[in-house]
């Protein structure tokens, strides 16, 4: 592909106007990494520091000279005509007859067209500025323009299809974003008597144990506080612990069963006091739980450890939980005897089950969701940059 350089295909426009005081004008900004070329705002000429601006008009590529380095350059759009620039801001014409302004604007989208402005910018920190000599000399690959307009085309549609995506996925978004609501209406619409949490035990909560506890393998491992509330699921994370020797009398005490929730009773983040994780005793392993983890072991026979934990970490519970939260030393707090006069929907066991089921369904759902989006979204970040890297060196 022949290349030639901006400064044959490119002149310096020179509609300099002077602002008539009295008169409203829109003002336009060029944003970073080819984000686009969008109106500042509108002001009086009276307001607008010094009585000469450069008007711009369509299709003519405008750039910062500041951050010309940081990719702020593009078209300027149909909207903007007349609008006005300062001096910071210098814009050319292009000579359709050789080079199409719609070839430039995605040549300008290319990694390469960002690092050649980092180039032929200099200065010292903080006042970097394009030459815009040297980058007038910057070569550009240029074929025939029915060469571009084909190109252009192809790229057009490609870029459409990628905003497709981009909109299935927002879609995607506002879909794991509604679950929580459904998952809130759930416990809310509940038409079932209401017990005290304490009242659904079969033995007194406990906080944990106080002593420090050591990175070496000697005793019985005990959970971080971490444990119970880094996992977005809802279960003990049993592999977050150090170790603790302790008494007969201690592990007896102390010790974790299958099936206890735990609930962080102090935190720095209001999110993770009082929510409640189940441990479910997968590793083998005989755990303790620290001080700052409340332990509770409901009566199997009236509620489930698992219907539980959805109750308290609900909207519905979590409205109650954070009413009794306080702050003390930049920590947030809960006591065991205040989650304990939580009032708990009971329905039968047969109805809890089902919204254990339901819950999990949905839980399940907004996670996949995520990891589509996370996918995605990396996925579609890296697509354009690929296509145009092709479509200019002749690859497309």
């Amino acid at each position: 592909m022949p290349l030639r350089p901006l400064g044959e295909v490119l002149t310096r426009s020179t509609d300099w106007i002077t602002l008539d005081s009295t008169k409203v004008y829109t003002e336009v900004t060029v944003r970073l990494w080819g984000k686009g070329v969008i109106a500042r705002g509108e002001k009086l000429g009276g307001e607008i520091g010094g009585n000469r601006r450069l008007r711009v008009h369509p299709r003519e590529f405008i750039l910062s000279r500041i951050d010309a380095r940081n990719g702020a350059f593009g078209l300027v759009p149909a909207e903007l005509d007349g609008a006005v620039v300062s001096n910071d801001f210098p814009c050319f014409r292009v000579d359709e007859s050789a080079l199409l302004p719609e070839y430039l604007g995605w040549l300008s989208w290319t990694r390469w067209f960002s690092e050649a402005c980092k180039q032929v910018s200099e200065g010292t920190t903080n006042r970097v500025r394009l030459n815009e000599e040297k980058f007038l000399a910057i070569r550009i690959p240029l074929p025939p323009v029915d060469k571009q307009r084909r190109l252009v085309a192809k790229i057009d549609r490609l870029a459409a299809k990628i905003d497709e995506a981009h909109g299935l996925r927002e879609a995607a978004t506002r879909m794991a974003s509604a679950l929580p609501s459904r998952a809130a209406k759930v416990i809310d619409e509940l038409d079932a008597d209401t017990q005290p949490l304490g009242t659904l035990l079969r033995e007194k909560s406990r906080n944990g144990l106080s002593a420090r506890p050591s990175d070496q393998p000697i005793g019985h491992p005990i959970l971080r506080i971490s444990a119970g509330t880094s996992r977005s699921d809802g279960v003990v994370e049993e592999s977050d612990h150090k170790y603790l020797d302790v008494t007969d009398h201690e592990l007896q005490e102390y010790r974790l069963e299958s099936g206890d929730l735990l609930a962080c009773r102090f935190n720095g983040n209001l999110h993770y006091v009082g929510r409640f994780s189940l441990y479910a005793g997968t590793t083998g392993r005989t755990h303790l739980h620290p001080d700052k983890l409340i332990r509770f072991r409901v009566d199997i026979s009236r509620v489930s450890p698992e219907y539980i934990r959805a109750v308290m970490n609900s909207p519905y519970g979590r409205e109650r939980i954070e009413s009794f939260c306080q702050t003390t030393a930049g920590n947030i707090g809960i006591s065991a005897k205040n989650l304990n006069t939580i009032p708990v929907p009971v329905p039968t066991k047969q109805e809890q089950h089902r919204i254990v089921v339901y819950l999990d369904a949905l839980q399940e759902k907004v996670k996949r969701l995520k990891i589509l989006q996370q996918k995605t979204a990396a996925e579609l970040d890296a697509l354009l940059p690929s296509i145009l890297d092709k479509a200019f060196k002749g690859e497309l």
